[in-house]
């Protein structure tokens, strides 16, 4: 049954959101959406997709809330925050650098900047990979704009 081991609904915890620039909202919105529409996501035990999940950072911990198909609670799965901390803060530094080479740099410049983002961006997919592994089993490219959701929770106001 593959149609039941994905997501068809993806929500971040509104109490951490805040005001966010333009960039950032659209890649939320571009992750969520590129989820929606394809996607690899099954929870390991006696569960049955398809289902909802609610992001959320609570007391240093990134929480994968599961929900059934009709919203009610299956199971928590919470990573330590530490664990994606270096590679998100890098992540977010290069990503500074590619913006401000949008501006001012040759495109081989740019290539080179955005290699290197694309290959952390892929660091932190497969970090989150890892720590799922035997808890949740996700894909590549799942694991890829699940990432991005991870660094937009981690924007603080």
């Amino acid at each position: 049954m593959p149609h039941r081991q994905k997501l068809i609904h993806v929500q971040l915890d509104e109490k951490t959101m805040v005001r966010r620039a333009a960039e950032v909202e659209h890649e939320r919105a571009v992750a969520i959406y590129d989820l929606l529409e394809e996607n690899y996501f099954a929870l390991n035990g006696e569960f049955i997709g398809p289902y909802h999940l609610h992001l959320r950072l609570e007391d240093n911990r990134l929480i994968f809330d599961i929900r059934a198909e009709g919203g009610d609670p299956l199971t928590l799965v919470p990573l330590p925050l530490k664990t994606f901390q270096s590679v998100v803060k890098d992540y977010f530094m290069i990503c500074e650098s590619y913006f401000s080479a949008i501006k001012k740099s040759t495109p081989s410049q740019i290539e080179a900047i955005d290699m290197g983002r694309r290959g952390l961006h892929n660091e932190g997919s497969e970090l989150l990979r890892e720590r799922l592994h035997g808890k949740i089993d996700i894909d590549f490219d799942t694991a890829r704009r699940l990432f991005t959701l991870i660094c937009v929770l981690h924007i603080r106001g």
